[in-house]
């Protein structure tokens, strides 16, 4: 969790400690599992302070999804471009995310799988960060007409890739499994 460590430092702004706070504990313990209490105790601001930025969970639930998005996507391109930034960057950039102690699954699946059902914010939002990423992979890909075609299918199997490396003890077989389907296609 990322921590306030360095005491002679200032503070963050309320909000972004706040954003922090309830990034580290909704994609660790989960958005239902984690109270506002929770939060507002682990980002060290007063009630009023919190709900003056997220007048409620729902608005902080989006602020979460989209400081997430935002901060993945920022590591995700940085990563592939420091694996070579073509196609074969995938699974090593992958198996670098799947490395982290602090992995577990994509946070957007994740949340659709909790709130999907109940707040259709979520799916829409995790749906534009899917869109991204696909775009993200069709540029590593060589141009041809089935260029976009292909970015989506690998883009599917990508997430395939994530949901297997979360419940399985190594993501091994995940990225084996990329590897050959990512290997195929730059065949065909």
């Amino acid at each position: 969790m990322a921590r306030l460590e360095n005491l002679d430092a200032p503070l963050p702004p309320a909000r972004e400690r706040i954003l922090l706070a309830a990034h580290d504990l909704f994609y660790r313990d989960g958005i239902r599992a984690t109270g506002i209490d929770r939060v507002i105790a682990e980002s060290g601001v007063t009630k009023v302070t919190f709900y003056r930025h997220f007048p409620s969970k729902n608005d902080l639930i989006r602020a979460y999804l989209e400081y997430r998005h935002a901060r993945w996507m920022a590591w995700f391109t940085a990563a592939l471009a420091r694996h070579g930034g073509g196609a074969a960057a995938l699974v090593p950039t992958l198996s670098e995310w799947f490395a982290d102690e602090h992995y577990r699954g994509c946070a957007f699946i994740n949340s659709v799988g909790e709130l999907g059902g109940t707040m259709p914010e979520v799916v829409d939002i995790t749906r534009r960060h899917k869109e991204e990423v696909t775009q993200v992979i069709a540029r590593l890909l060589p141009a041809r007409k089935e260029r976009m075609k292909d970015a989506q299918a690998l883009a599917v199997a990508v997430d395939g890739a994530v949901i297997r490396a979360q419940f399985d003890g190594s993501p091994h077989a995940a990225l084996a499994a990329l590897d050959r389907i990512l290997a195929s296609l730059l065949r065909g």
